[in-house]
């Protein structure tokens, strides 16, 4: 639904993206992760046309979105830095719109349903919340029906409920067929929410998968607890990485079957013997060398 080849944008000294590629398959959530300044809004936009590439190509329904018939139609987006007529309201907001891209005023009344805003709707834009603008936003670009959906920090500004009708919202797009590529720098949620990731640093593609083969390939932590205080020294003595959590219990690197085979080798009671894998946010941190998406 989105392809990325080989696209590169340089503005002045700074290389935005450098060489960047992926796909993102028809009827997935992907989330496009990667920390502040990493290249992801310049790759939205260049994927909506709103930038002009240096080098390589960026496609949506295998053309570039300025040669998509009725876009509006076939690809809705959210832009974090998008600009609503603040004297207007909700409503006359979308009606401007649907009439701009010659949609039926009807379907104004529908998105504002879809993203629960009718009661707002009446109310000018300048008094919105900046969780209500990203509804509104959602709202615009759902007027179109489209099967695609761009979307450049949607949960910003939500709340948690907020955020969890978001996740929700998002899965129920998602099985009607729609194809979402969505950035976030709320890791606990995209785990939550997306299919696929593509995590890029420094305008470069760093990982590329589903969000089970994420999570199932990151190294995890056994969690181990006894009253036996030998099992500390007996696990550093096999060469293990141990740190103390408090209350008789071990962080271990070794596995959770090594850990029980060397306690009972060594006559020693378990209380606990439990592996903790990685989050999304740690697999994150690691590929990335620890920055941030903040």
């Amino acid at each position: 639904m989105i392809e990325v080849e080989g696209l590169s944008k340089r503005f002045g000294a700074t290389q935005a993206v450098a060489g960047l590629s992926f796909l993102v398959e028809p009827g997935t959530i992907t989330g496009f992760l990667g920390p502040n300044g990493a290249g992801k809004s310049t790759t939205l936009r260049a994927v909506l046309g709103l930038v002009h590439p240096d080098a390589g190509s960026a496609t949506v329904l295998g053309v570039p979105y300025r040669e998509l018939d009725r876009p509006l139609n076939r690809v809705g987006a959210v832009l974090e830095a998008s600009e609503v007529h603040p004297g207007r309201s909700g409503r006359n907001h979308l009606r401007v719109q649907a009439a701009a891209a010659g949609l039926p005023a009807s379907r104004v009344e529908e998105v504002l349903a879809l993203v629960e805003l009718s009661a707002a709707a009446k109310r000018r834009v300048k008094g919105y919340s900046l969780g209500m603008r990203q509804r509104l936003g959602l709202a615009t670009a759902l007027l179109g029906d489209p099967e695609v959906l761009v979307l450049d920090e949607p949960a910003n500004g939500l709340d948690p409920a907020g955020i969890r009708w978001l996740r929700d919202f998002l899965r129920t797009l998602a099985a009607e067929g729609r194809t979402i590529l969505v950035s976030s720098h709320v890791l606990s949620e995209v785990a939550q929410t997306v299919d696929r990731v593509v995590i890029i640093h420094r305008g470069a593609l760093v990982h590329q998968a589903s969000i089970a083969e994420v999570l199932a390939g990151a190294q995890g932590t056994t969690r181990v607890r006894t009253p036996d205080a030998r099992l500390h020294e007996l696990l550093a003595g096999q060469g293990a990485t141990v740190a103390s959590l408090g209350d008789g219990a071990l962080a271990v690197d070794f596995s959770p079957e090594r850990v029980g085979e060397l306690a009972a080798a060594n006559g020693i009671v378990l209380h606990e013997l439990t592996v903790e894998r990685a989050t999304l946010e740690e697999v994150f941190l690691e590929l990335t060398g620890g920055e941030t998406t903040q």
